[in-house]
């Protein structure tokens, strides 16, 4: 029974063995900080999605505890996120037709339908998928966001609003509107900024949100600035969400699964990132297949409680950690303090400046951009580099499901053009240099009349065995009439199907009638099984699949003949 919990809601085994006299003091003191942190954000990020600010606080409360009693990292905090938040925005905003509650109805069931793929996904053990979308495509959609979050949060800090959703037009049209920005809203939001890039500069450690949308919100009460055009978030409803099952249009069905699809893969991708990230730090491992189901879970309850979706959070979990927090019980903390403004304290919210919220969107939206990774992956691959650009224009230009989408469909192109066609070279020995290398890359590489040494980077299988045959045979004639043996390093060869075995046939074939003969060098006690498993063993293999390329080489310098021909079916 215990192992079966422990399978299904690992967070919930640690707490039924927490150490409150250890651990709880310090995971209360983070829990609150946490809280102080997440609730300024929570309600920006709602606004940047569309909603009412109290959406952003029901995003906040339930999927804490999900993930407590569902996920492996024990520092984690899922929260709304600004990526994530935009990515909803742009998949539910062209559906709903300026509907607000059609709008908050599809959120939810975007939310959903994520968090129940999530779930399916877990049960396949799919938790690879956090692997799919690679580190450039990460990279690429994060300045997307980054660059139409900052474009979309300019009429917040100008006083005006702004219609357009793509940013060319979103350009044009501010340019257009400067003459009508609202200067007393202009000082807000440049106060704010300049003082939530101040406080990060000079004073890093402190919580910049909860101190920026305080005093901003203070400044609105005392000075009455909202007499001057100063937009203010207004009245915040308190309680409990209201419960009621989502509304999708039949005709929208096909977009919104689509979307959820995407998303899903987004958050927990997304999400899995600052899960390794801290577990490395924090030196504990995390079970991607179970935090699948956590961020599913995670999500579920945030749609229940009629919320957007949610992922790992880095800000928030930074929090945890500065803050001393220990376990899981910091985000069932955190969920109780929010808990506690929604229900009793969310009159003090209505005197937040709008102005102040596009701040620190502006702010965080800053600190998703980021330019150092690119560089060190041009210092890589440049190609690499180019898969992160057109990410992040597919999202400026398209949008954040459309840009990912185009930036998954090259990156498929790129892995199978690099399986189907992996890399090969021949081998050689370099004096000063143990084992054997490349003859590309070591133009005074050594290599041995008679006798190739090929390596083949990849499985051989249906999809590049025709290409692994003009490779070989190319080799083969390279090598002239007096080749004898062409030997094959098998330790690349991940594996290999029935077309793999027929290319291999034919190769052995065609060498046989130049007079050579094919060696297979490594994977012997593999390749030797597989034969068997498969009913063609012949005791003949075991002479003409060697362990090793070195004792290939060496073979074949004592062998005053080439090895025996094989038989046809041999193979």
């Amino acid at each position: 029974m215990i192992d079966r919990l422990t399978r299904i809601a690992p967070g919930l085994t640690k707490l039924l063995s927490y150490s409150f006299a250890e651990d709880f003091r310090h995971d209360l003191l983070a829990g609150v900080s946490v809280a102080a942190v997440a609730l300024p954000v929570a309600i920006a990020y709602a606004q940047l999605a569309g909603f009412n600010p109290v959406v952003g606080l029901y995003s906040s409360i339930l999927p804490l505890v999900a993930y407590a009693i569902f996920g492996t990292s024990r520092q984690m905090i899922v929260n709304p996120d600004a990526a994530v938040g935009a990515m909803v925005a742009a998949a539910v905003a062209p559906l709903a037709g300026g509907n607000a509650e059609l709008y908050w109805s599809l959120s939810v069931a975007v939310t959903f339908l994520a968090g129940m793929f999530c779930i399916v996904a877990s049960f396949f053990r799919l938790g690879a998928l956090a692997e799919f979308l690679s580190k450039p495509i990460l990279v690429g959609l994060l300045n997307g966001v980054a660059i139409s979050i900052c474009l979309g949060q300019a009429g917040k800090l100008l006083g005006f609003s702004i219609e357009s959703k793509r940013v060319i037009p979103q350009l044009l049209e501010i340019f257009a509107k400067l003459p009508q920005t609202q200067i007393p809203t202009l000082i807000v939001g440049a106060a704010s900024l300049a003082i939530l890039f101040g406080l990060a500069r000079w004073v890093p450690r402190l919580p910049t949100a909860p101190i920026i949308l305080i005093a901003a919100g203070a400044a609105v009460a005392l000075f009455g600035l909202d007499r001057y055009g100063v937009s203010i978030l207004g009245s915040v409803p308190g309680g409990a969400p209201p419960l009621r099952l989502p509304r999708i249009p039949e005709g929208d069905i096909p977009s919104v699964l689509g979307s959820a699809a995407g998303l899903a893969l987004v958050l927990f991708s997304s999400g899995m990132l600052t899960a390794r990230s801290f577990a490395s730090k924090g030196g504990y491992e995390i079970d991607t297949d179970r935090e699948l189901a956590a961020f599913g879970a995670a999500n579920l309850a945030s749609a229940l409680s009629q919320g957007f979706a949610v992922t790992g959070a880095d800000s928030r979990t930074a929090v945890a950690v500065a803050a001393g927090g220990r376990t899981q019980v910091t985000g069932l903390v955190a969920a109780v303090t929010i808990t506690a403004v929604l229900l009793f304290l969310t009159g003090p919210l209505r005197y937040v400046p709008t102005a102040a919220l596009g701040a620190l969107l502006v702010f965080a939206s800053i600190s998703l951009f980021d330019t150092q990774t690119l560089r060190e992956i041009w210092s890589i691959d440049r190609t690499e580099v180019g898969l992160a650009v057109i990410t992040t224009l597919g999202v400026v230009a398209l949008g954040a499901i459309n840009g990912i989408l185009i930036a998954v469909g090259l990156a498929l192109v790129r892995f199978v053009k690099l399986t189907a066609r992996p890399r090969d070279e021949v081998l050689g020995t370099v004096d000063g240099l143990p084992g054997l290398h490349s003859i590309e890359r070591h133009p005074d590489a050594r290599t041995f009349p008679g006798l190739v040494l090929y390596r083949f980077d990849g499985p051989l299988t249906f999809f590049n065995s025709d290409y692994f045959k003009t490779r070989t045979l190319a080799v083969a004639e390279a090598a002239g009439p007096e080749l004898r043996w062409f030997v094959i390093d098998a330790i690349p060869i991940s594996q290999i199907d029935i077309t793999g075995l027929y290319a291999l046939r034919d190769l052995r074939g065609r060498l046989e009638s130049r007079g050579a003969s094919l060696i297979l060098a490594g994977r012997k006690a593999e390749f030797l099984e597989w034969f068997r498993e498969a009913g063609l063993y012949r005791p003949e293999h075991e002479t003409w699949i060697l362990p090793t390329l070195r004792q290939a080489l060496k073979a074949y310098l004592r062998a005053a003949q080439p090895v025996a021909p094989l038989n046809q079916d041999d193979l």
